[in-house]
């Protein structure tokens, strides 16, 4: 499971036909103190109605597959959390 922030969306008008209707987000991952991790962003489904500056829990893998609605779909992340907050004891 990834955290991550919504940077931004995709909008691609021709896409497999079983991700017709579906939100693509991009996420900046992150870590618990709201730096941006290495490496680059993600494309992810979304399956929980999130927005662009939000924090959010993302499952990749076949775990993407099993969100909610994505049964049999061709996804890699989903986005399956939005983050209300975050406790990091010292």
């Amino acid at each position: 499971m990834l955290l991550a922030r919504i940077i931004g969306t995709v909008v691609a008008t021709r896409k497999d036909p079983r991700l017709v209707s579906t939100k693509l987000l991009i996420a900046r991952p992150m870590d618990p103190r709201g730096k941006a991790a290495e490496g680059g962003c993600v494309i992810a489904v979304d399956t929980v109605d999130a927005g662009v500056g939000e924090t959010v829990l993302i499952v990749s893998g076949s775990s993407a597959r099993m969100a909610s609605g994505l049964k049999d779909c061709p996804v890699d992340a989903a986005v399956v959390g939005i983050v209300d907050e975050i406790a990091v004891r010292e």
